[in-house]
């Protein structure tokens, strides 16, 4: 093997510092969350399970105002105002309803997205979500370290002059570099977008908030959408099963069904949310 490889792995390790760099992420300002306040529902699903979790959240909370309802063939629908509510969020995807939608659609529209952005963008200058931008340059740096390990094997072992043969005994160890720095970037590759805060954050809550064994004993509106946030489906499919159902909110709806979750009463969880 050549010393060609030696400048192939230096090159993907120039590309791993960089992506590590840009992963990196510190709390640029000293607001609420960084001062140990707890993030809204919306923030937590969307640290939980990206935009769909948020949108979802914040679908919970206008249709236990009643502002929301499912529409036809698993849609949602506005039913009225928002409400008094001043969340950026609620308000953007109340605004996004001007037709009955599917939440993949719902999720896709102008007003929700730029408030659904809004709010990635407070978590990341909190420490709590990578930027977009960076994540996405990094993934890229990541995705071509294993293109240059390939390329200095292909140049390192390609055929010397006319005799044949390749460049060098082909020793173990720039292998094992090589190997070693491939493993290292599908490690980072495989990161998500939350950071080890948001997962500690996360973590932390479920422990004080577990899972009820029944819906009845919540009984206040704010914790329904704060066990939306944390839990997803399985919190959806106890305490809004109907809507949830209908509305085509649960990834998995006919496994929600098989559980068959008491019915709900008018398709509300009779909370208002404060």
């Amino acid at each position: 093997m050549s010393t060609a490889m030696w400048w192939f792995i230096g090159v993907a390790c120039a590309e791993l510092a960089l992506a590590a760099g840009l992963l990196r992420t510190r709390s640029q300002e000293s607001g609420a969350w960084t001062a140990g306040a707890e993030p809204p529902p919306q923030a937590l699903a969307l640290l939980r399970g990206g935009r769909r979790a948020a949108i979802t959240v914040a679908l919970v909370a206008l249709h236990q105002r009643g502002a929301v309802a499912a529409g036809r063939k698993r849609t949602i629908r506005a039913n009225g105002g928002p409400g008094r509510t001043r969340d950026p969020v609620q308000l953007g995807v109340h605004g996004a309803l001007h037709r009955a939608l599917a939440l993949r659609a719902l999720a896709l529209r102008p007003e929700a997205r730029r408030a659904v952005d809004a709010l990635h963008g407070e978590l990341g200058r909190a420490g709590l979500l990578r930027p977009p931008a960076r994540l996405r340059a990094a993934r890229v740096l990541l995705a071509c370290v294993p293109l240059t390990v390939a390329a200095g094997l292909l140049v390192s072992w390609a055929p010397q002059g006319r005799g044949g043969g390749y460049g060098g005994a082909g020793p173990v160890v720039p292998l094992v570099v090589a190997l070693l720095l491939v493993l290292l970037a599908v490690a980072l590759l495989r990161l998500p977008p939350a950071t080890r805060a948001a997962r500690q954050l996360l973590a932390g809550l479920r422990e004080r908030h577990p899972m009820p064994a029944h819906r009845r004993e919540v009984t206040d509106g704010r914790l329904v959408q704060l066990y939306v946030a944390l839990y997803g489906d399985p919190a959806l499919a106890m305490f809004l099963p109907r809507f949830s159902r209908d509305g085509g909110l649960l990834d998995r709806p006919r496994e929600a069904d098989e559980n068959r979750p008491p019915p709900e009463p008018g398709g509300r969880t009779g909370h208002a949310a404060p």
